[in-house]
């Protein structure tokens, strides 16, 4: 009998490459870059980048972090990276050594360091505010850049902080803020303002480049339709033990739930150490696949570091070394992260960067 101890996290890449077809295809005008920070939201960054470089002839792609663009740059070596987070003293010798790595400056002291260490050849891209109230120029700022600093620039950026639904009035507000900017103080730059669900937002939302990240994996960025993206994630733990939970029995740390009847129940191996959020407690949904059909089951009782109880009572056929489904095409991350009252990038993000996982790429 062939038992597994550790989590499952299948990631499969060909829907990957769907997702961002299907995302360039509906913002067809403009340049598709993928968003490969935080290691592809816990995907994969060099697997990711390689795929669309070859596959997809992506030539574009963002990350948070210099050392990011480093470990993909080899990979992508005709593409452009562009760093979200900048350029400072901790990734100079970064941008140095990586000719393809292009910074974000967001401020004027940013740019300050920009200029006084004289990167040769590279036209870095600014970021300018536009509601979101996050990192930017403000036009205060921009009023004080001279005609030299403006054409240091070869892209301008800003970010969409309510995208996500379509008819809220931030969205018509801050492209009237970025149109009005760009066009006083950058008028022949190229542009970029929308991530992925700024993408279904329409073509003025496009501009040159369009940034896909959380779509291109899977997620349903615009809650407000039907999500169109293939999923991307598996999520499964071997069940470890089956037992018997007679009527009034407890379970689990701090004694949170009590059978009322007699129950069968399961113990998973996957737990908050995993990534497995631990609001989950008595309250998330798992499934198992046993006699050719789908049955839902319940985690019950708290969420401990390494294992799950569920309530596997109406699950025929369960043996020990049976997986328990935690994510797939019938309950997704957006699933999961519903009832765990979270969001799925952050479950993503936790669960891909876990080094318990058995990662298998399909």
């Amino acid at each position: 009998m062939n038992i597994l101890t550790r989590p499952i996290l299948e990631i499969n890449l060909a829907n990957v490459l769907k997702n961002y077809k299907m995302l360039a295809k509906i913002a067809d005008k403009a340049i598709p870059a993928a968003v490969v920070k935080d290691d592809a939201y816990g995907i994969g960054a060099e697997k990711v980048s390689q795929l669309l470089y070859e596959q997809a002839n992506c030539r574009c792609f963002f990350v948070a972090h210099a050392l990011e663009g480093e470990r993909i740059s080899h990979l992508v070596p005709q593409a452009t990276i562009y760093v979200l987070q900048g350029i400072g003293a901790d990734s100079l010798a970064v941008f140095q050594k990586n000719g393809n790595l292009i910074p974000v400056i967001s401020s004027p002291e940013m740019l300050e360091f920009f200029k006084q260490n004289n990167l040769d050849g590279i036209k870095p891209a600014i970021q300018i505010e536009t509601g979101l109230n996050r990192l930017g120029f403000r036009e205060n700022e921009l009023t004080r850049l001279s005609d030299d600093d403006k054409k240091i620039f070869g892209l301008v950026l800003s970010h969409l902080a309510c995208a996500d639904e379509k008819d809220h009035f931030m969205n018509h507000h801050q492209i009237e803020n970025f149109t009005k900017l760009k066009n006083k103080y950058f008028p022949k730059t190229l542009s970029t303002l929308s991530a992925s669900d700024g993408v279904f937002l329409g073509e003025e939302f496009h501009q040159n480049i369009v940034r896909l990240g959380a779509a291109m994996y899977g997620i349903n960025t615009t809650p407000y339709r039907q999500n169109q993206m293939e999923n991307v994630v598996t999520l499964k733990a071997p069940v470890l033990q089956i037992a018997n939970l007679p009527k009034g029995d407890f379970v689990g740390y701090s004694a949170t739930y009590r059978a009322s009847s007699d129950r069968k129940i399961a113990i998973v191996s996957i737990g908050y150490g995993d990534g497995l959020p631990r609001s989950l407690s008595n309250i998330g949904k798992v499934f198992f696949k046993t006699l050719n059909k789908l049955t839902e089951a319940r985690i019950i009782g708290r969420v401990s570091m390494d294992n799950v109880i569920c309530d596997v009572t109406a699950v025929e056929g369960l043996q020990c070394g049976d997986m328990a489904y935690f994510a797939d095409d019938f309950y997704t991350l957006d699933d999961v992260a519903r009832d765990a009252g979270t969001i799925s990038y952050e479950i993503m993000s936790r669960l891909g960067k876990n080094t318990r996982f058995l990662k298998v790429y399909k």
